[in-house]
């Protein structure tokens, strides 16, 4: 088995065709150590996360890619991020008091009235605070996350994509191909023979396959005669980039007196990552430095001691 975590691209030696493979274990045990989540999820979250990282390797901006299942199912929300740089974080939102159960797919968990969305941001590091990040929102249509993204690129993109994804508790994996332009800008002949092959090759993986064999065997088995273009491998990792200042900013754009009320009622302001399931606990103190700058002073009046 060769190295994990990693992100691997590949060409046609045409240049009409791009192949990528990515590999995670350690990086997506992390992801979900701090989380209960049944086999179902699993799986669902485990597809999730190695398609961002797929399309994440292909932004030409520094920031991040987002994408989102949004429905009326028992999970009503699921983000995966990728950055730039392939750190992943993740998260699922579960309706209270549901329990979730074993078995169960896209559409059964996520989208059982049909009405739900899939929704893919682009949100460059320096964009400016007046301009929104990009976001394309599609219905949810397919059975699977692979069928759902494809739809997305086809329709909101443009860009002919086949995307095969696997995932466990130990291992999230998949393989993408993409039909590139040619050298003019245009798109190539849907009877790119490249094309054709690549895909009719690669409809042959098992899911079984893809989470025994490492990328590099399979990629080896489904086009070893083929004259491919290796480039090196990226790293991906595991990292949610939350921070007390972060939050500290986030309790500035809720506002004194929203936060006032908070610590009237409850003593103290808590707010956990949804990510990493970290917790940032302001006491009357510490909400007192946050708005000393801009706001009055009665709230560092009424402070006390440390609790």
């Amino acid at each position: 088995m060769t190295a994990t975590d990693q992100l691997q691209k590949y060409l046609f030696a045409d240049r009409s065709v791009r192949a990528q493979t990515v590999d995670l274990t350690l990086a997506w045990q992390q992801l979900q150590a701090k989380h209960d989540y049944p086999p179902s999820v699993v799986r669902l979250l485990g597809e999730l996360v190695a398609a961002s990282t797929l399309l994440a390797a292909n932004l030409k901006f520094e920031g991040s890619l987002v994408l989102q299942l949004q429905g009326d199912g028992d999970i009503p929300l699921i983000v995966v991020e990728c950055r730039s740089n392939l750190d992943i974080r993740a998260t699922v939102k579960v309706r209270e008091g549901v329990q979730l159960p074993p078995e169960g797919d896209l559409q059964s968990l996520v989208n059982p009235g049909g009405k739900g969305r899939f929704s893919v941001v682009l949100d460059p590091a320096r964009r400016k605070p007046s301009q929104p990040p990009y976001q394309g929102v599609v219905p949810m249509a397919g059975d699977t996350v692979a069928q759902v993204l494809e739809h997305y690129m086809v329709t909101s993109e443009q860009l002919q994509t086949r995307i095969w994804l696997a995932a466990n508790a130990e291992r999230s994996t998949g393989l993408l191909l993409q039909k590139l332009p040619d050298t003019g800008g245009h798109p190539q002949s849907s009877e790119e023979p490249s094309w054709d092959r690549a895909q009719h090759l690669a409809a042959t993986l098992t899911e079984a396959e893809m989470l025994t064999a490492s990328p590099s065997t399979l990629i080896h088995r489904l086009f070893w005669d083929e004259d491919l273009l290796v480039f090196d491998a990226q790293p991906v990792r595991f990292h949610c980039p939350c921070s007390r200042e972060r939050v500290s900013n986030m309790l500035r754009m809720l506002g004194y007196d929203e936060v006032k009320d908070i610590l009237n009622e409850q003593g103290r302001v808590q707010v956990n990552c949804d990510y990493c399931t970290r917790q940032y606990v302001f006491d009357r103190v510490d909400c007192a430095e946050v708005f000393a700058s801009d706001q009055p002073t009665s709230l560092r009046h009424h402070s006390g001691e440390r609790h």
